[in-house]
C-alpha cells in the first residue's frame, strides 16, 4: 500500500459538486492499493500513519502525532499512486489492485484508523472521480509504502 500524506488545515472532497467529506486540521491520506498488499499492509501502514509525529509541539517542532493533537483524518483511494513512468509518456498501472481486491482492504485500512482513531473517518467515494481540495499545512508532505519500509 502506498499513501502520500499531507499535513492540513483543511481539506475536503467533492463529487459532482457536492460536498461528501470535510476536514479540519489534521491529515489527507491518499491511498493506493496494490494486487501484492494484504490485511498486514493495512495494519502497519495505520498505525505508521497514526503515530507519525508531524505535528508542531509548543515549541514549533515536529514531535506529535494525530492522535496527540486530536486531529481529523480524510482518505482518498487514488490507484494513480501506482504509476509506473519508466516506459514511454504513458503512465502504466498494471500494479494498481483491481477492485475486488483493493475495495476490501480500503474499506479495512478506513476501520482500522477509526478504532484507533476512536472516531469516524472521512472518505471519499471508492472509484469516483473526486474534486479535492486541500490547504496543506507547512508544507508538509510525506510518501509510505508498505513494500518498502525505509
Amino acid at each position: 500500500m502506498r499513501a502520500l500524506i499531507q499535513r492540513v488545515t483543511e481539506a475536503s472532497v467533492t463529487i459532482d459538486q457536492q460536498s461528501v467529506a470535510q476536514i479540519q486540521q489534521g491529515l489527507l491520506i491518499l491511498i493506493g492499493i496494490e494486487e501484492i498488499d494484504s490485511l498486514v499492509d493495512v495494519n502497519w501502514l495505520a498505525a505508521k500513519i497514526l503515530n507519525l509525529r508531524i505535528f508542531n509541539d509548543e515549541v514549533g517542532v515536529m514531535n506529535k502525532s494525530v492522535l496527540d493533537i486530536d486531529g481529523n483524518l480524510l482518505v482518498v483511494s487514488q490507484f494513480t499512486l501506482h504509476a509506473a513512468t519508466k516506459k514511454g509518456n504513458r503512465p502504466s498501472y498494471i500494479k494498481a489492485a483491481k477492485p475486488e481486491v483493493a475495495i476490501p482492504l480500503y474499506e479495512a485500512f478506513v476501520k482500522e484508523l477509526e478504532k484507533e482513531l476512536g472516531r469516524t473517518v472521512q472518505t471519499g467515494r471508492f472509484g469516483a472521480d473526486m474534486k479535492v481540495n486541500l490547504c496543506n499545512d507547512g508544507p508538509v508532505t510525506i510518501w509510505i509504502d508498505s513494500q518498502n519500509k525505509e
